[in-house]
């Protein structure tokens, strides 16, 4: 038995896998990785797959990169881990002085937590505090309790983050546990009227958004969004003027603005921060994944002096935040995070993604004209390509017949990691990878979509 074999054996003697149904692998075997390399996974036998997915939207600067490793083990030998609760250190103080250097204006104060959906619980829980505390701390008191989610949303697992998420097959499930939300359609360009822009269709969502803020907006606590592109809900993507929009609705109503660029931020969408190419500040701007580079899990809430203001009292008064992770503000996670930073700093990464971004359109143009192909959309290092059954009447495949699947399945065979949402086939690659990649890639996923969607 050769090592791959050996490691899937063990593997499924003992794992339990995220997000996967481990029946699948009777006849869909795991793929074992050795090592990794820029934008390549390796297996014991020495095949190599293109991640085209970052490892799960993490990995921005390539597997096993030096200068992130190598600012990891410098930490390690000099301090791995101290509690953050009455203590400090160097990495994670550094780290919150650069991220207000590099996020949108007024962001003042830094809580972190160990991963993304946990870092929407502190978001979360802290607008609910703040509006507790303006009540003087009375629970009797305070109407705000609730939440303001899209339509088609998603913003983790934990119990708080699914209720305040909309995709269904993560949440129906759970829903007996969560809390009640309201809901406002999604501005998702995707679902534009005829002869309608993506800009119309973003401002006819925030429109409707106001009427929930208009005759609830005392009982809400905080609107929760992603910027730009909807990730976990099938990739769609939608027009900034929602964001704008909605920016001064919350001000209006008196609302907190979460925005989460856990998946999104980084330069995911051709700026650092996809609130930037709208021009707001949120009241919290949550980010997580590409922090450091996918090399540790690390996720920082960030928001402004009024917010943290509302919680700076006495001990007795019961206003402060006791909220904790035993790995909050990890030092080892921080090295990997300035590593990260750097690399943004001293490789003029955006203006290259630039290139990249382009190439990424012209190789995939011709998907459009495909007979199952409703949509090619990208925003910024974001590409997703939409399969369907019937072109014309955008009629979905039903989801038994998981043609994104049969993909995925494809594209392994010939070295790519091309995991799908549905069938949603998508590119986010490692921002490391070449042009020449890009094209090869597009060619192994046209030919995947060509066989998964022969009748």
């Amino acid at each position: 038995m050769n090592q791959n074999d050996d490691l899937i054996r063990r593997d499924l003697a003992v794992l339990w896998h995220p997000c996967t149904q481990m029946k699948d692998h009777e006849s869909l075997p795991l793929i074992p990785i050795r090592r990794g390399e820029g934008v390549w996974l390796e297996d014991f036998n020495g095949k190599r797959y293109l991640d085209a997915v970052s490892s799960w939207w993490v990995n921005l600067f390539g597997h096993a990169n030096p200068r992130i490793s190598a600012r990891v083990k410098q930490q390690l030998d000099q301090l791995e881990h101290v509690i953050l609760a009455g203590f400090t250190h160097e990495p994670v103080v550094e780290l919150s002085e650069r991220l207000f250097a590099l996020t949108p204006p007024a962001l003042s104060r830094v809580f972190y937590a160990d991963n993304g959906s946990s870092g929407i619980e502190v978001a979360l829980k802290m607008s609910f505090h703040y509006w507790l505390n303006r009540c003087g701390g009375d629970p009797a008191r305070v109407r705000k309790t609730k939440f303001v989610t899209l339509g088609n949303s998603y913003h983790g697992e934990t119990l708080a983050a699914l209720a305040v998420g909309n995709v269904d097959l993560y949440k129906h499930t759970y829903q007996p546990l969560l809390m009640t939300t309201f809901t406002a359609p999604s501005p998702d360009a995707y679902l534009a009227l005829p002869g309608e822009s993506a800009e119309d269709c973003a401002l006819r969502a925030a429109a409707e958004l106001e009427k929930i803020l208009q005759q609830h907006g005392d009982e809400i606590c905080a609107l929760i969004v992603e910027p730009l592109v909807q990730c976990a809900g099938s990739m769609r993507m939608y027009h900034p003027a929602y964001l704008k929009k909605a920016s001064e609705l919350c001000k209006r109503y008196e609302v907190h603005l979460i925005a989460d660029e856990i998946a999104v931020g980084f330069g995911r969408t051709g700026t650092l921060f996809a609130c930037e190419q709208a021009g707001i500040t949120p009241d919290f701007l949550c980010l997580s994944k590409g922090l450091t580079g996918g090399y540790l899990p690390l996720c920082a809430v960030l928001t402004t002096d009024t917010i943290y203001d509302m919680f700076y009292a006495d001990y007795a008064s019961l206003r402060g935040f006791l909220h904790s992770h035993s790995y909050t503000g990890n030092p080892l996670a921080c090295a990997a995070a300035l590593a990260t930073l750097d690399i943004f700093r001293d490789d003029n990464v955006l203006e290259q993604n630039q290139k990249l971004i382009r190439k990424m359109q012209q190789a995939t143009t011709h998907f459009k004209d495909h007979p199952h192909v409703a949509d090619v959309r990208q925003t910024g290092m974001i590409l997703a390509i939409e399969l369907v059954k019937n072109k014309t009447t955008r009629e979905p495949y039903p989801w038994q017949e998981r043609r994104g699947l049969r993909v995925y399945q494809l594209g392994l065979d010939q070295g790519a990691l091309l995991r799908p949402l549905g069938s949603v086939v998508y590119f986010m690659p490692p921002y490391v990878i070449t042009e020449d990649q890009i094209d090869w890639l597009a060619q192994v996923a046209w030919e995947g979509i060509q066989k998964a969607t022969q009748d």
